[in-house]
């Protein structure tokens, strides 16, 4: 259960840098979806920094392949995260709904899927995840 309350504020933190982008992105007259998309990308490294040093310690690889096959499969689970918001606020805004409330509705459906994910697979946590111990 900590570390996924650790995840949750890393997640917090990197939702603050993906909404300023957002946000900025969108009054610059950038279409929501794509505003959207670029947000969630910047996310993505301090989403990795945060985890990396501060969710899932003791879990990352060492330097070398290992730590480059680990960052990989980091940012798979994050481009998972990036076509759900994608299609999240495409299909948000095609029925006509608020792009920002879209955006919401696309936050939780990406926090509960890559952190899955990370903790499933990026992180090797099969059995704390199965257990409920994340």
């Amino acid at each position: 259960m900590r570390r996924f309350v650790a995840y949750g504020f890393a997640s917090v933190a990197a939702l603050g840098i993906d909404l300023a982008c957002f946000f900025a992105l969108m009054a610059a007259g950038l279409a929501a979806p794509a505003a959207a998309a670029a947000g969630y990308a910047v996310g993505i490294a301090a989403h990795w920094f945060a985890s990396s040093r501060f969710v899932f310690t003791g879990r990352v690889a060492a330097a070398g392949a290992g730590r480059t096959q680990q960052q990989g499969l980091f940012v798979a689970s994050a481009l998972v995260g990036l076509a759900l918001t994608w299609a999240i606020v495409s299909a948000g805004t095609a029925f006509g709904i608020d792009p920002r409330l879209a955006k919401l509705v696309a936050i939780g459906a990406s926090f509960v899927v890559t952190y899955a994910l990370r903790a499933c697979f990026v992180f090797g946590e099969k059995s704390d995840l199965a257990t409920g111990n994340g």
